[in-house]
């Protein structure tokens, strides 16, 4: 199948067919060099990390000589179309989908960001968040730099632009080293295409090839739609330039002695389940959570259901474990998007109410299990009880497939503040209270890390903690930049 009869496809699917995502994301990147149409594989591989972002998306593209730009608040499908595509020529492009986690929900905000400097012209797109965003902020403005947007992103940009760099190869390499946190990135010259990722490896980043062409991705399902070859990961602490004669990667972190940090949440809730990340595929991992879940947190049931689409492996691990048979009790809307990703309550509580329906003739009478990856703030699971219970089900008994959110994040998910976080202000009692089911069980932060095939040391579990891998010096303030100083 061409890559047209691809397009094609995603533009006039029903919604029905689609991947549905869960709900609370931040970013997604892609980069492609050597390739004749790399934008319309950019847009492909876009389609396939969407799950990963749904404000805004762009492209940015490369002709060899400079570079183009097209970026639209929205869903990618919404953003492109084949005469936008056509207006970006070249054999090399990235892309981004966006869920601001640092700066408003703006077009100015939206990526890749590009800008034309002393070296010529850089486009940027990046997945997390740098820690120290504020502190380089302000210390470029009392140099005299100006900014167009509220991102922490714009400011690597800065930091590439020291006069004392020769070349842009260089400039990237410098303000690797300024800059702190996460980061998995690629940046798009007119020559080259470059993929970073932080010397922690918080967020997942890998390289594909095909036919001739590279490509970079934040996930392995990118690589799959368009038929891509997986290479490797690109390494934490690694940038991977690429250009005409190939990829070649550096090393500015190999003196340091950084721990690995990777994101544990990734396997449990972002990433798709049928990418590999961090070494394990994901939907394997999710299945083996519930499956220790089951045996950490029994319950006497008839059934076990997910909340779809989030809970569905780790309900099969439960279930297979447990014995207690799988059903589907939820149907899904999928003309809905998603709830904790709105910025405001007020739609959250609405879409909550829509997007979940249960299916009465499954659970009606049934003591049931529910199986689900995460309670945050509680509202969300508090409402999916209460159309449980309103569709008869005699019992219920909720199962997470991770340890309760106490802490925020630093490092590119936009969880809430300490005080909205429900398991960082109530017990389990007064949780289980909270959401009237007949018992709660969260997975142990043992039972997490033992799902997982590499050392507990490998990864962030911060978010369950409260203890951070490295130094934070920004408060917790997805707007923090957008303050006057």
């Amino acid at each position: 199948m061409d890559i047209s009869e691809k397009i094609r496809l995603t533009k006039y699917q029903t919604p029905s067919t689609k991947y549905v995502s869960p709900i609370k994301h931040y970013c997604g990147v892609f980069g492609v060099l050597g390739h004749e149409k790399a934008s319309e594989l950019t847009y492909l591989g876009l389609f396939a990390l969407q799950h990963r972002g749904e404000e805004s998306a762009g492209i940015a593209t490369s002709d060899g000589t400079r570079l183009y730009l097209h970026k639209h608040m929205g869903l990618v499908e919404d953003a492109f179309t084949p005469e936008i595509l056509a207006k970006l020529p070249g054999k090399a492009a990235i892309g981004h989908v966006r869920y601001s986690t640092t700066g408003s929900s703006t077009l100015s905000n939206a990526q890749p960001y590009m800008v034309d400097y002393s070296r010529g012209s850089v486009a940027i797109a990046h997945n997390g968040n740098l820690t120290n965003a504020q502190l380089l902020r302000a210390e470029l403005e009392a140099y005299g730099s100006i900014f167009g947007s509220t991102t922490d992103s714009e400011i690597f940009v800065h930091l590439m632009a020291k006069p004392s760099y020769k070349n842009s190869r260089e400039s990237v390499l410098g303000a690797v080293q300024r800059a702190q946190g996460a980061y998995s990135m690629t940046l798009l010259t007119e020559k080259e295409l470059i993929g970073i990722r932080d010397p922690h490896g918080f967020r997942p980043l890998c390289l594909g090839k095909l036919g001739s062409a590279y490509v970079i991705a934040s996930e392995t399902c990118a690589l799959d739609l368009i038929e891509a070859q997986f290479v490797r990961e690109i390494e934490p602490g690694e940038v991977v330039v690429i250009d005409e004669s190939g990829p070649k990667s550096f090393y500015p972190f190999k003196d340091q002695k950084n721990r690995l940090a990777h994101c544990i949440f990734e396997h449990v809730y972002f990433a798709r389940p049928d990418s590999k990340i961090f070494g394990e595929n994901v939907g394997l991992v999710r299945e083996r959570l519930g499956r220790i879940l089951a045996k950490e947190h029994p319950a006497k049931a008839d059934i076990v259901i997910p909340v779809p689409d989030s809970g569905n492996f780790a309900a099969m691990g439960y279930a297979k474990e447990s014995g207690i048979p799988l059903a589907h009790g939820f149907t899904r809307n999928h003309y809905i998007g998603r709830t904790f990703i709105n910025p405001m309550q007020e739609m959250r509580t609405f879409k909550v109410k829509i997007k979940l329906n249960p299916i009465q003739e499954i659970v009606s009478g049934q003591r049931v299990v529910v199986i689900d990856d995460s309670i945050v703030r509680g509202n969300t699971s508090q409402s999916r009880v209460r159309l449980l219970r309103k569709a008869g089900a005699k019992e219920v008994h909720m199962r997470i497939s991770c340890p309760p959110h106490v802490s925020p994040c630093f490092y590119g998910i936009d969880f809430p503040s300490k005080k909205e976080l429900i398991a960082a202000n109530k017990s389990l009692d007064e949780i289980k209270k909270f959401l009237d089911v007949d018992s709660l069980g969260y997975l142990s932060h043992e039972g997490l890390l033992s799902a997982v095939s590499f050392p507990k040391e490998n990864y962030c579990t911060a978010c369950f903690t409260g203890t951070y891998p490295t130094k934070i010096f920004d408060e917790m303030d997805k707007f923090k930049l957008e303050r006057k100083w």
